[in-house]
């Protein structure tokens, strides 16, 4: 990388945070200090608006680097992260939006709680959303660690422990001065510049192919050394039972997983009606449906252009496809094109992580504040006001995501959002659904139903060989790995939805008829929504 890389995308990635921090102060300056300005952002963005910061809060660095990435190291089965992630808002679009709005107020808890005795709901929800928040954020960590590294020299550790702590300090910074109003518009301001980017990079590859997908899809078999396989199902997931079942599971969690991230559903608290949070969503898909359809031109092209060797000698799990994709549109590494469209890719890719992990920081401090400091608290104890204590475990948050971020910096981003997605799919969707839609559902089962996704789904990442095992494992050098799938949502999604009705269904308590049916009018027509 030379010189001038480096010099123009630091530039623009201190444009970007310049800018970023211009804005959390400026919508900081009039602040009141309430819980619903922190959390809500006082519940005054249109549904144009909350569209799309939704679709920034959802197209990560894990979609732009990671899926890419894949698709240019395996072909067709990579294609399964930019479906799977498409479909499952379908899921949040017919199941829970409009549902979440009228029932809740802040997190998750909020409307599992509506029916149930507070505190032990409000517990195993707190517990269960920041563990998610954590595994996602460990996920921007990765990307952006790889980002930098590539900027300043391809493999300088150095350089990708400062850009996570940097990251780190960032979103503290976000998160605390700004709030939700704050992390809002900064997911605005991303999601336009990574659509701009996007488009820029997929006109070029079609317009290098002369608008031939099928040369393109040719050209990327060729160079990827697989030849036709790179275009068939199996060249990933396909070798034998474990591999399938892995396909599998993946897809499980990557379709059930987004109506359970916790960074998603308070999203829909930023709008004033259910109406708006539903147009949200609608004006959400367009943006994200669109996208993902461009990573697969971006993922092919890459492996077309670039070359699969390439792209794998760059970074093994194929973080830095697009970066080097870019590059080689512009001109080539020693051209100014080529300097100059790198630097753009990387800035926005930056300008992606820094965005996505203040939502889920903030998602994660709210669950913490909100649901288990209120819960836990000490009843002689000085209460805190919530929104400082949301502040305090921002910075917790922060300092457990940067730990966890240099541990798996060598792990696919794309992948490890799988992971997040299938804890997600695991311990929050079983209860979400049970409360919304089953009457007899009670306490005792939506503490299982949490409990009962969320330690297997723990357990068997813990006991896979993404941690222990294997060359690409965690820990090499180890070797306790008795699961045999790296993703654990094809058991761990059951169990959830198992241990939710097992908990009820022996439960010496009955489930309170009034409330449910308060719950349901709530839910269905907005009726007594905050």
């Amino acid at each position: 990388m030379t010189g001038d890389h480096q010099t123009l995308a630091l530039l623009l990635f201190g444009v970007f945070v310049a800018v970023t921090l211009a804005i959390t102060t400026w919508v900081s300056r009039n602040r009141h200090g309430s819980a619903e300005e922190f959390y809500a952002g006082g519940r005054l963005f249109s549904p144009m608006e909350n569209g799309f910061a939704i679709a920034g809060d959802y197209m990560s660095a894990a979609s732009f680097l990671g899926i890419s990435g894949l698709i240019a190291l395996f072909g067709y089965d990579g294609l399964l992260y930019s479906v799977g992630f498409l479909v499952a808002w379908l899921v949040v679009l017919f199941l829970v939006a409009e549902l979440v709005r009228n029932c809740g107020r802040f997190t998750l808890a909020d409307v599992v709680a509506a029916r149930m005795k507070e505190r032990p709901v409000r517990i195993a929800a707190g517990t269960s959303s920041v563990t998610v928040s954590v595994l996602y954020l460990v996920a921007q960590m990765v990307g952006a660690g790889s980002l930098v590294a590539l900027l300043l020299g391809g493999t300088s550790g150095a350089a990708q422990a400062w850009t996570v702590i940097g990251v780190g300090a960032l979103m503290v910074i976000y998160v605390s001065l700004g709030g939700m109003r704050a992390t809002t518009w900064i997911q605005i301001v991303k999601a336009v510049l990574l659509m701009c980017g996007a488009i820029a990079l997929t006109v070029l590859v079609l317009v290098r192919f002369h608008g031939d997908f099928d040369q393109l899809l040719r050209t990327a078999a060729d160079r990827s050394g697989h030849g036709s396989q790179f275009l068939a199902p199996g060249l990933k997931y396909g070798g034998d039972w474990t591999s399938r079942l892995d396909f599998i599971s993946l897809g499980l969690a990557l379709v059930l997983g987004t109506a359970g991230l916790p960074h998603i559903l308070s999203r829909f608290y930023t709008v004033p009606t259910a109406r708006a949070a539903r147009r949200s969503v609608v004006w959400s898909i367009g943006l994200i449906g669109s996208f993902y359809l461009m990573t697969i031109v971006l993922g092919f092209g890459a492996a077309a252009i670039v070359g699969s060797d390439a792209v794998r000698g760059s970074n093994a799990a194929g973080n830095t496809a697009v970066p080097l994709l870019a590059l080689d549109l512009g001109g080539g590494a020693d051209s100014t094109g080529g300097t100059v469209l790198f630097a753009i890719v990387a800035a926005i890719a930056f300008a992606t992580i820094l965005a996505v992990v203040a939502g889920i920081t903030l998602a994660s401090s709210a669950s913490v504040a909100h649901d288990l400091y209120a819960s836990l608290r000490r009843k002689h104890a000085k209460p805190r006001s919530e929104v400082a204590v949301a502040r305090l475990a921002a910075a917790g948050i922060g300092v457990v995501a940067i730990g966890l971020g240099l541990l798996a910096r060598d792990l696919n981003v794309a992948f490890l959002v799988g992971l997040a997605f299938a804890v997600a799919a695991s311990a929050n969707l079983p209860v979400l659904l049970y409360s919304l839609f089953w009457r007899n559902f009670t306490t005792r089962g939506a503490v299982w139903s949490v409990y009962g996704g969320l330690v297997p789904s723990l357990v068997l990442v813990v006991l896979s060989p993404v941690v222990s095992g294997g060359p690409s494992s965690l820990f090499p050098g180890m070797d306790f790995q008795y699961f045999p799938l790296e993703n654990p949502g094809l058991v761990s999604i059951p169990l959830g939805f198992l241990a939710g009705w097992l908990g009820t269904v022996t439960s010496p308590e009955s489930a309170d008829e009034a409330k449910h049916a308060e719950t349901e009018v709530r839910s269905l027509t907005g009726a007594g929504a905050v």
